[in-house]
């Protein structure tokens, strides 16, 4: 069994208080998290690298209530949600096996903020949140139409990609046209702070 990555110095900076929730989660997830079908077997050794802190380092951009589509073992939903207690987090996934990860985790890290949907996106009732993410689901052409639906009217999309994001938003044109996004830009999170940047699609929604 592959051992797991040392916890980066940076980590607790990101987290600030709430860094031994993150430890607890990080730790579960090097625990169960393949042996649930959750991670890969190759993760364990850059879990808090490419996994934890590629999500956390895009915590100060959300606010309000936010839908996390497909969140899988709880990246970035789970972790985000530790990061920024005052916003209001759905964690949106149809798989039950996840599903039932995911109600532990919110319920073993009193995470009072946070509510676990088993559901489809294309289920959910649009226009519900002020925000709406992503990480590692699909292609930018393929999760535009799927995302923009359920978020309101002056809301935002940020959505964590790879090394290709502006290579997706170039493929994406026409369902950006179709679905009125504005502002479409990729950021990219943790230059000079983290040792694998995270790279964003941010855009307004109508």
């Amino acid at each position: 069994m592959s051992e797991l990555e040392q916890e980066p110095a940076i980590s607790a900076e990101l987290f600030g208080d709430r860094i031994e929730i993150a430890r607890a989660f990080t730790a579960a997830l090097a625990r169960e998290g393949e042996e649930r079908g959750l991670i890969g077997p190759l993760e364990l050794p850059r879990l808090w690298t490419r996994h934890i802190l590629n999500s956390v380092i895009a915590a100060p951009l959300f606010h309000g209530s936010v839908a996390d589509i497909g969140s899988g073992a709880g990246l970035p939903g789970i972790v985000l949600a530790i990061a920024r207690p005052d916003v209001e987090w759905t964690l949106v996934e149809p798989m039950e096996r996840r599903i039932t990860w995911l109600n532990e985790q919110v319920s073993e890290l009193r995470l009072t903020n946070t509510t676990v949907l088993r559901a489809r996106a294309e289920d959910v009732p649009p226009a519900s949140f002020d925000v709406v993410t992503a990480r590692a689901v699909s292609a930018l052409r393929t999760l535009v139409p799927i995302t923009a639906p359920l978020v309101r009217d002056g809301g935002e999309l940020i959505l964590l990609k790879g090394m290709n994001a502006a290579n997706e938003v170039e493929a994406a044109q026409k369902q950006i046209k179709k679905f009125r996004l504005s502002d479409v830009r990729v950021e990219v999170l943790g230059e000079g702070v983290l040792p694998e940047t995270t790279r964003v699609v941010r855009t307004r929604v109508r």
